[in-house]
């Protein structure tokens, strides 16, 4: 891996109004400067994130997930700009890609195009039907001349439709020659980045530019381009997982979380979120059911019920309005309108409806133990810590508040009194 890769995150992201920084802002589940750094890490060993802003948060969001990463605090009174960004900063190989923290869909694809590019300075390029609101990008017989920012722009700048997309690949010598030659002589009294290109141009140098999709390099600067961000990457990521296999019913309605796998054939109807690092194996999620970092292998969810972190479902049938939390079922079946938290389920076992595992006393969270081939009746609540041995009943209805053994019914239910007349008498109505 012959490439440097150092990526910009040192900005406010004041258009996000928002106290968290901007790039840990999420797309399909990961912050957004995750993505960029996903993609950097398949080509490059020599990886650096320049911070300012929230430095200390930032860095170990990062630092947590990417133990190889290194770290630049940006000097960004002294030297504000994407320029003053790489001030100071050492780099290992001879070529170096910059990044923009806050661009989560660009592809490793197009990131080795620009590494690819037989040039001194390779730059990102994009053709906008409306440019307004881009630096322009000046081209002569297909090398750049100069990059020239809207508000410097001549009138008849402001109608070129090439923009500067943000993304460039430099030789470290040129970094080292022009990045402490940079000034801050103008509108913004910032240090750009895009000055180095003219200055290469000028020295003779050869700069080129490689034209990329919109889609992939266009940053995140507001809650507006966030919404449209995920649903591009959501765009994506439900058509690679239907091209390895998974049916989907109308996949636009579908929530599918970056970290998601799916095995063996699977069935996705319309509604459905997944959350997390969940893994899916030859399962049928039905329509709007949530499933949260969970493992499905072997069986059916939904529809609309609800599968929470730590739970581990297989050969099990789990029904509409039933919610599972931090369990683990094997060969169950839970129809309708039932809670299981904190518990071990086996197989062959039926949970009837409305069947409630009392886990919480609201001090400390307690299991709740099923062995298998046990039936549950309806309307059962199980108070935790409680064990129900292999091949028993529990008749609807019961408290259960102590072990059962094996073989044993158990019920709870209190004497039934019935009071002859007392509909009249309680509504004051004769006889008729």
């Amino acid at each position: 891996m012959s490439l440097s890769v150092v990526i910009l995150a040192a900005g406010k992201g004041t258009r996000m109004k928002s106290a968290t920084p901007k790039v840990l802002h999420e797309i399909s589940g990961k912050p957004m400067l995750f993505h960029v750094l996903d993609a950097a890490e398949k080509i490059s060993d020599d990886i650096t994130v320049v911070l300012h802003h929230q430095f200390e948060r930032v860095r170990e969001a990062v630092a947590s997930s990417y133990k190889k990463v290194h770290f630049h605090r940006q000097d960004a009174e002294g030297f504000p700009g994407t320029g003053g960004a790489l001030r100071g900063i050492e780099f290992r190989h001879d070529r170096v890609l910059i990044l923009n923290g806050d661009m989560p869909l660009v592809t490793t694809a197009s990131l080795l195009r620009l590494s690819d590019a037989r040039a001194d300075l390779a730059m990102s390029v994009i053709d906008l039907e409306d440019p307004s609101g881009y630096g322009r990008v000046l081209i002569d017989g297909g090398r750049v001349q100069e990059i020239v920012e809207e508000k410097d722009c001549t009138s008849e700048q402001r109608h070129i439709h090439s923009v500067n997309a943000g993304v460039y690949c430099v030789r470290r010598e040129l970094l080292e020659r022009y990045i402490p030659a940079l000034s801050n002589d103008n509108a913004q009294g910032e240090y750009y980045l895009t000055d180095i290109v003219k200055m290469a141009v000028e020295d003779g140098y050869k700069v080129v530019p490689v034209f990329v999709e919109e889609a992939e390099f266009k940053g995140v600067n507001s809650r507006i381009d966030l919404a449209h961000a995920e649903e591009l990457m959501q765009r994506r990521i439900r058509r690679a997982w239907m091209a390895e296999g998974v049916t989907m019913h109308l996949p636009e309605t579908i929530y599918i979380d970056c970290r998601a796998e799916f095995l063996g054939e699977c069935e996705i109807e319309s509604g459905v979120q997944i959350h997390g690092p969940c893994r899916i194996e030859n399962a049928h999620i039905k329509a709007h059911s949530v499933i949260e970092e969970a493992v499905i292998r072997d069986g059916s969810v939904g529809p609309m019920a609800r599968i929470r972190p730590g739970s581990n479902l297989s050969r099990s049938h789990i029904g509409n309005f039933v919610e599972v939390k931090k369990s683990m079922l094997k060969g169950v079946k839970a129809g309708h309108l039932s809670y299981l938290g904190d518990a071990e389920i086996g197989e062959g076992t039926n949970i009837g409806a409305g069947t409630i595992t009392c886990n919480y006393d609201g001090k400390a969270k307690y299991k709740t133990l099923i062995g298998r081939n046990v039936f549950v009746g309806s309307d059962t609540q199980l108070v935790a810590p409680v064990t129900i041995e292999d091949e028993t009943i529990i008749a609807a209805g019961s408290t259960v508040t102590r072990d059962v053994p094996s073989g044993a019914l158990a019920i709870s239910r209190a004497p039934l009194k019935i009071v002859e007349g007392f509909y009249r008498k309680f509504f004051n109505k004769g006889r008729t």
